[in-house]
Formats: C-alpha cells, sequence, structure tokens
C-alpha cells in the first residue's frame, strides 16, 4: 500500500477543489488503497498565515481542521526521528515547514505530494 504525505498546499487545493489538481492527482487522493496523511507542520503552517492580514481562508482553522477530518486524512504528529534528520539535509530548501514535510515523508517511507520543484533535489520519494 502506497502512504502518501500531501503538502500544505495541496490540503488547501483539495478544500477548494482546486484545478491545479489534475486528474491523476484526484485519482490517487481518492483512491482508497492509498494511505493519505496531512502533517500537524501544515497545520501549524496555516495557523501561522491566518495570522497574516494576506491571507484568508474560508473558516479559518477550525474550517481547514474540519476539511481534514470530513477528507479522514489522518493528522501525523512530528515525531524526534524527523527533528534528527533535518540538520543533516541538504539546504537545498530553506522553508523550515517543507524541510520538516521532507524529513517526515522520509523517516515514514512516505511519497511527499507536491508541487514544490525543489523537493526533487532531496533523497526522497515525491510526486506531482
Amino acid at each position: 500500500m502506497k502512504r502518501l504525505l500531501l503538502d500544505t498546499h495541496v490540503v488547501l487545493w483539495i478544500a477548494e477543489n482546486s484545478l491545479q489538481l489534475k486528474d491523476d492527482h484526484r485519482k490517487l487522493i481518492a483512491d482508497e488503497s492509498v494511505e493519505k496523511f496531512v502533517s500537524i507542520a501544515s497545520v501549524w503552517e496555516i495557523a501561522i498565515k491566518l495570522g497574516r492580514e494576506n491571507f484568508h481562508l474560508e473558516g479559518g482553522l477550525g474550517g481547514f481542521l474540519q476539511m481534514i477530518k470530513a477528507n479522514n486524512l489522518p493528522i501525523l504528529p512530528i515525531k524526534e526521528e524527523y527533528l534528527h534528520l533535518i540538520p543533516t539535509m541538504p539546504k537545498f530548501h530553506k522553508d523550515p515547514f517543507d524541510r520538516l514535510l521532507i524529513a517526515a515523508a522520509k523517516a515514514e517511507n512516505m511519497t511527499l505530494m507536491t508541487i514544490d520543484a525543489n523537493i526533487h533535489k532531496y533523497a526522497v520519494s515525491w510526486f506531482w
């Protein structure tokens, strides 16, 4: 069974039913044989962004969490193992949330679903 960690923007696009999600993305997300996860880091990232004036999300953080629950997406906690990987990672990506997602995907042997072109520079499975 494939295990998929969704990047924050993918979760937002699911919520918005965005055209950014192509048919192959939607099929993979809908595939019941694929385990899909959202990192607590993504929830934290959204909480921080909601504190900025230029970021709005219908329903706020509660709505975001409700959408995650409604889509049966388990929230992956941050494990100490991920944190130990981060200092050893190359510095291709400076965003701390993305670095944490990369470490989690690597540690959990998951595929990271992301449009982020910097992800392919890491030794981690990714899909877009």
